[in-house]
């Protein structure tokens, strides 16, 4: 679905050579752990007790067979001959060493993939149904509109610092296998009487040590106005989420804390619809 031009191309190249100095700069001496720790964790790095772990981006979980093969030759030349699939249909190496991780995300560049926003305090990687594009139940192929939400996110000046993670997904089908419900943000394409397609709008769902299920704030939103309603949802998590605790960061609290108006939806009636009520 996505497809780099010769800018994405030379942008990722870039980013290679950049992090490829400031690891060589760090396993010198010349970087102390604090200021090595924003540059690798903006490339996906992870230092964890006994290896790094490095998170690759996989972007709404598709593969081609030639980045396929890619990932398995990192797992055999530069790990112990495996990954791991992430709940973000992202690929996870374990046990990578530190100065190898350049030369990994060299080769992930020569077949378009990068660990670029896999990891800190900002847009993630966005996730879709595993059966997209071939599910019988679809209202429409999601991957276009995850393909869509991805260019706006990757690189996005406004959020590469947020509060906290934060997590899209967005739903196809009738069925919600994208698990939208459990998402900072979920997205679920429906058609009006007209036929148009818009989409419901859930914020707020979450798991982790406060599962928390989202609330639908509009239940038909025109797809013509889908990223500057995305851009206002986050606009609003940036300026009013809390940054003094890691633990109450998550949009999802921000929504609690806003207390939700809510009313029992009609074709759902277990999950609330809720329009949150703007901060004093």
């Amino acid at each position: 679905m996505y497809v780099y031009d010769q800018y994405d191309q030379r942008i990722i190249e870039d980013r290679v050579k950049q992090f490829r100095d400031q690891t060589r700069r760090y396993l010198a001496g010349e970087l102390s752990e604090e200021e090595f720790r924003p540059l690798r964790l903006q490339n996906g790095l992870y230092i964890q007790r006994f290896a790094p772990m490095l998170r690759v981006a996989v972007p709404y979980g598709q593969l081609t067979s030639r980045q396929t093969r890619m990932l398995a030759r990192i797992a055999r030349d530069y790990d112990k001959g495996y990954a791991h699939i992430s709940t973000r249909q992202n690929v996870q190496y374990n046990w990578p060493a530190l100065e190898d991780i350049p030369d990994i995300l060299a080769e992930l560049a020569t077949v378009q993939m990068h660990a670029i926003q896999t990891s800190g305090n900002c847009l993630r990687n966005v996730t879709t149904d595993q059966f997209a594009g071939v599910a019988a139940d679809e209202v429409v192929d999601p991957r276009p509109w995850c393909e869509i939400v991805r260019q706006w996110t990757t690189f996005h000046p406004e959020f590469a610092y947020l509060p906290r993670k934060f997590k899209i997904a967005v739903n196809g089908s009738a069925a919600d296998r994208a698990a939208i419900e459990v998402h900072d943000i979920g997205l679920e394409p429906v058609r009006n009487a007209a036929g148009e397609l818009g989409f419901r709008v859930l914020v707020g769902g979450g798991l982790g040590r406060t599962p928390i299920v989202g609330a639908f704030i509009n239940e038909f939103l025109p797809w013509q106005d889908l990223i500057s309603y995305l851009d206002a949802i986050l606009r609003v998590y940036n300026r009013y989420g809390r940054r003094d605790n890691k633990y109450k960061a998550r949009i999802k609290i921000l929504v609690k804390a806003l207390t939700p108006k809510c009313s029992p939806r009609r074709s759902r009636p277990k999950w609330p619809t809720c329009a949150v009520a703007a901060p004093h």
